[in-house]
């Protein structure tokens, strides 16, 4: 037991969404006695889900930021302990690169330090060693780069629907219906009021439509288009077992090395609109050209492979990319949990144990996870670099 708790062990608790965020919650107060009910509009591991895709980054730098660092580490304990539960592979540890490019890496800079104190495994290549040790990329125009070993990719979709299983396990329940507001922001079930002894709302971009009042004002919400380039023929050179995932912040990018089959997954990333219930999942032309460019640019082994798969991914952004934990304003057994910012996903089993504690007053929210007192961060400050 971890201390008194003002919400009975017995509780009746409903989570509404189930993505990373909402199973991971479930299943964390499933496994604390709780009676939960998991709600969802689709089946979970839907398409239209920020958690779809084949898989994430997994990486504990956060630049300055101690707290993300710890939590990720956390996690990765966390992912390996799930994936052995599960007997299924829910993570890679092929390794995270990234790459920092003279005027952008602040972040990069500030990571070294961070990384001591928490007790993070790293290596700091100049590019000419970064070049002898990772021959898939081009160095050209980077400073140096930093190598996290203990870092690689998670299993997004996998991961997503073996939490759900576990979560059953468990004695949760799944059921589908769509949760709406009404024009108090009290949360509504296919037309009726929807009632427990707490709500747990963790439906990703949907959030602020749903609290326009609340949410929308402290978010914005982007599209991020990704492409797969298909390996050359007979070269295991891009395989996750040979290369690692990569940030590379001064060309805006990202990408995976190839697990599985999928090709080498790689974004530039062009903030794009998205209607969240209406657009098609199709990624934009212009961004075949982008992403073809960068290729040629940062992954010349890759030039003339064919892009053999493609996904639309959302993003939840806050002001200062840090999540949302915290009670509505107004409903005090409403609780909003996301606001991913682009880096949720890896935190998944941390992020579901600390919103779980938080809904059964185990203890409060941390400070940086508050509605109130939102305020934009530059990159130097912002944990995610951006």
């Amino acid at each position: 037991m971890q201390g008194e708790c003002s919400v009975p062990r017995k509780s009746e608790a409903i989570v509404v969404g189930a993505g990373i965020a909402g199973v991971m919650s479930a299943l964390e107060l499933a496994r604390r006695g709780a009676s939960v009910t998991l709600i969802d509009r689709w089946e979970p591991g839907h398409s239209r889900a920020a958690s779809t895709d084949y898989n994430r980054v997994f990486r504990a730098i956060s630049g300055r930021d101690e707290f993300y660092t710890r939590w990720v580490r956390d996690a990765r304990q966390r992912w390996l302990e799930m994936q052995a539960e599960t007997g299924q592979t829910l993570y890679y540890e092929c390794g995270a690169l990234i790459l920092a490019t003279a005027g952008h890496c602040d972040w990069e800079d500030a990571t070294p330090a961070t990384f001591d104190t928490v007790g993070v495994p790293y290596y700091r290549f100049s590019a000419d060693d970064a070049a002898a040790h990772f021959p898939q990329f081009d160095f050209t125009g980077i400073s140096y780069a930093l190598f996290e070993p203990e870092a690689g990719m998670v299993m997004a979709h996998r991961c997503v629907r073996a939490g759900l299983d576990l979560f059953e396990r468990a004695g949760g329940t799944v059921r589908r219906g769509r949760v709406t507001t009404d024009e108090n922001e009290k949360l509504m079930l296919d037309g009726k009021p929807l009632e427990a002894d707490l709500i747990v709302v963790a439906t990703g971009a949907w959030m602020a439509d749903m609290f326009p009042r609340t949410i929308k004002p402290i978010s914005a919400i982007i599209g991020i288009n990704v492409l797969y380039t298909s390996t050359p023929d007979g070269d295991d050179r891009f395989d996750q077992a040979r290369m690692p995932c990569w940030i590379d912040h001064g060309e805006g990018s990202f990408g995976l090395s190839s697990v599985e089959g999928s090709g080498v997954k790689a974004a530039v990333v062009i903030p794009d609109r998205i209607d969240l219930d209406n657009d098609e999942r199709l990624i934009k032309r212009e961004t075949l050209s982008r992403t073809r460019s960068y290729i040629r640019k940062r992954l010349p082994g890759l030039i003339g492979e064919r892009v053999v798969d493609s996904k639309f991914n959302q993003v939840i952004l806050t002001p200062d990319t840090h999540f949302i934990v915290d009670w509505h304003p107004e409903h005090d057994n409403v609780l909003l949990a996301g606001g991913c910012s682009g880096h949720l996903f890896k935190h998944g089993p941390v992020f579901g144990d600390f919103v779980a504690g938080v809904g059964l007053k185990e203890y409060g929210t941390a400070d940086r996870f508050k509605i109130a007192g939102r305020k934009k961060l530059s990159p130097r400050e912002s944990p995610s670099g951006r």
